[in-house]
C-alpha cells in the first residue's frame, strides 16, 4: 500500500516526468511504502508521504540514462568494441533509501538506550512495572 501518489511526487518535482517514469513511479512509491513500514508502521500518514515522495524523486533522479545502472554515478560505453564501464558510488544514487531528516520524520531518528538481559525477571506483568 503506496502512502503517495505519482501526482503527489510529480507536484514535488521541479520537472515534468516521463510515461515510462510515471510507470516506475508507482512501483517505486509501493518499494518506498514497504520500506517505511519496516522502519516504523506507527508513523504519522503526512509523515509516511512526505517521506515517500523524498524517497522517490532520489530514485528517479535527474531524469538522466534510462539505460545507465541504478547506483551508477559514472559511465562510458563503446560500440563495435562491446565496452562497458560503470562506477558505482556510495549505493545512494538511484536507490530507495531513508535518509536523517526522514527517520527523524517517521520518529526513529537516532536514540540511545540500553536494556539488561534480566530486566523481565523483575517485571510485574499484571502491573505493568517492575516490582
Amino acid at each position: 500500500m503506496a502512502y503517495a501518489t505519482v501526482s503527489d511526487v510529480q507536484a514535488r518535482m521541479s520537472r515534468q516526468m516521463t510515461e515510462q517514469e510515471e510507470s516506475i513511479c508507482e512501483q517505486l512509491l509501493d518499494d518506498a511504502a514497504a520500506i517505511i513500514d519496516a522502519y516504523n508502521e506507527r508513523a504519522e500518514l503526512d509523515a509516511k508521504k512526505v517521506v515517500s515522495c523524498r524517497m522517490t524523486i532520489r530514485a528517479l533522479g535527474s531524469g538522466g540514462d534510462p539505460i545507465t545502472p541504478i547506483g551508477a554515478t559514472q559511465g562510458s560505453m563503446s560500440a563495435l568494441g562491446y565496452s562497458q564501464s560503470w562506477t558505482i558510488g556510495s549505493g545512494a544514487t538511484g536507490e530507495l533509501y531513508i535518509g536523517k531528516l526522514e527517520k527523524k520524520l517517521l520518529g526513529v531518528g537516532e536514540k540511545i538506550g540500553s536494556r539488561s538481559p534480566t530486566e523481565y525477571l523483575t517485571w510485574d506483568w499484571k502491573m505493568g512495572g517492575c516490582k
